[in-house]
């Protein structure tokens, strides 16, 4: 990798993923923050906290020294938020609840450079065809729903059960790359570098 430009506050390789995409060039690091949603709190503001927490975080462990990205993904199905599942059963409970019907997909993108702090946010509505609790158990066993907000990934085996979104597909993904551009501009991170000599 050449000389990074930012640094993406995140493990996600879904996140890195789609920053190399775009031709960004960065370095990772995961930060630690708590994710516990404040009682009352909104699930618009509770994505951008989390976003805005998280590029602070990176900003703060790495001294510093890069423009720090943070961003957060969350389902909402029926005025409640649907965030990574706890268990197999808190998997099965939100994949059978947003079974036939639409849900909302928000993602949060913060960038933090010392005092400047930027956010945008990205609505994307989805909507699963019905699927059978067998189904969901099969999904389950897979694997792919543990780490991942209403435990479904559109981008993987979940993608079966999406039968219409509108709005941002990378924002479903993690990480909303006409938002995320939008932000890197205002700090002047340049797109379609080369990534590699």
């Amino acid at each position: 990798m050449l000389d990074p430009d930012m640094l993406l506050a995140s493990a996600s390789p879904r996140r890195s993923e789609l920053l190399r995409q775009i031709g960004v060039r960065f370095c990772q690091m995961s930060v630690d923050i708590d994710e516990s949603q404040v009682p009352g709190e909104s699930a618009v503001d509770y994505v951008s906290r989390m976003a805005m927490e998280k590029a602070q975080a990176g900003w703060a462990r790495q001294a510093g020294a890069l423009p720090a990205l943070g961003a957060d993904t969350t389902v909402v199905c029926d005025q409640y938020i649907f965030g990574k599942p706890a268990d197999k059963q808190d998997a099965l409970n939100m994949l059978s609840r947003l079974s036939g019907a639409t849900h909302q997909v928000l993602s949060a993108v913060a960038i933090c450079l010392g005092d400047e702090l930027a956010l945008r946010l990205s609505k994307t509505s989805a909507r699963f065809r019905p699927i059978s609790p067998e189904e969901c158990l099969g999904y389950w066993e897979t694997g792919e729903p543990q780490d991942k907000a209403g435990a479904y990934g559109i981008q993987g085996m979940g993608a079966v059960f999406v039968a219409h979104i509108e709005g941002s597909y990378s924002g479903v993904v993690g990480l909303p790359l006409t938002q995320t551009a939008e932000l890197l501009g205002l700090f002047n991170i340049p797109v379609w570098r080369p990534l590699a000599h």
